[in-house]
């Protein structure tokens, strides 16, 4: 059979649909997360900013209340950056990642990797025996080397990484703070190719491994242990996707959405959607701001940046908007701004 071809706006969709960007929905936090393949949270307000987009009726201190009560995790995951994901799929995903992340370790620091880091391991859980720790008491104990690289999962603990104190700096165990590891590697292995379909597909093999960090023999694994539909791209490449995952019409109604920094719908995994145009990606991730800026969506892509200033939500359009368009941004912002106060 010959597969159908999708295009960019029908990828365009599928995307915002998953990612609860064509419309708000009614979900508990941690079901929501995981519907959007975890939050990547450098910046701790875009994790709420990211919510305030998805979840209807989200007010910041949901999200803070969800991570003091250990029901929403943020702790360093895929491709060493932080992440925020449910308290059931933690474990899972650490598993996943444990092996192509101590791999990366042995390619790209292979000093680090020669060192101990069994025994900087065993410090640093002798260390948070007693409770959560600060990080730069953490990296003296240890040393700085030795902390990139040590054989122990940790955690950010609040109120650190919050909306109210940004710097995620405060430390546990996860053992402690999630629960005993009871996940096995192949399990989180599916369940991770699995949320990046579910949030981001239809996908290509290298998309979801440029996502996850996963080889290219255990994510073809995994699609051959799912059942998955293909597609193929305007370019011929070959996408694939969960079998009941939605696939909207083409012409569905996208409305304007504000967009923080590191939101993963910009980075390259999903470049095939065109939520970033190409023409503007130079303008919104370059040297001098890797974390990308705080940006909004007309007709589900990129059409301009924000900033919060004096009180209220200023748009710094990248390209001329139309008056109703500019109304409907005007109304979300106003919207946002009281969300920020």
């Amino acid at each position: 059979m010959t597969e159908r071809v999708l295009s960019q706006r029908e990828l365009n969709r599928a995307l915002l649909a998953r990612q609860l960007l064509l419309e708000r929905a009614r979900l508990p936090l941690p079901r929501a997360v995981e519907r959007m393949g975890g939050i990547q949270a450098q910046y701790a307000p875009s994790a709420y900013i990211g919510l305030w987009s998805r979840v209807e009726g989200f007010e910041r201190e949901q999200l803070t209340r969800a991570l003091e009560r250990r029901t929403l995790i943020q702790a360093t995951l895929l491709r060493g950056t932080i992440h925020i994901v449910s308290r059931r799929d933690y474990w899972l995903w650490a598993e996943a990642i444990r092996e192509s992340r101590c791999e990366w370790l042995r390619r790209a620091w292979p000093k680090i990797a020669a060192l101990d880091l069994e025994s900087a391991g065993t410090r640093l859980r002798e260390a948070l025996r007693d409770g959560p720790r600060r990080r730069d008491e953490l990296v003296a104990l240890v040393g700085k080397d030795e902390w990139q690289g040590a054989a122990v999962e940790l955690v950010r603990v609040p109120p650190s990484g919050t909306w109210e104190r940004r710097r995620a700096d405060l430390f546990g165990l996860a053992d402690d703070w999630v629960g005993p590891n009871e996940a096995d590697a192949a399990a989180g292995r599916a369940l991770l190719v699995s949320r990046y379909l579910g949030a981001f597909g239809p996908a290509r093999l290298g998309d979801i491994r440029s996502w996850s960090g996963l080889g290219r023999h255990e994510v073809e694994d995994v699609l051959a242990a799912l059942s998955v539909r293909r597609f193929r791209d305007e370019q011929g490449k070959e996408l694939v996707d969960l079998a009941r995952a939605p696939l909207p019409d083409p012409e569905t109604a996208a409305p304007p959405r504000f967009i923080g920094t590191w939101d993963a719908i910009l980075l390259v995994h999903v470049r095939r959607t065109g939520v970033l145009p190409e023409e503007l990606r130079p303008r919104i991730f370059h040297t001098k701001a890797p974390q990308s800026f705080n940006t909004f969506l007309v007709d589900g892509a990129v059409a301009g940046t924000w900033r919060f200033d004096e009180g209220r939500v200023r748009l710094e359009p990248l390209r001329r908007l139309t008056r109703a368009e500019r109304e409907e941004l005007e109304t979300e912002a106003e919207r946002l701004s009281a969300f920020h106060a």
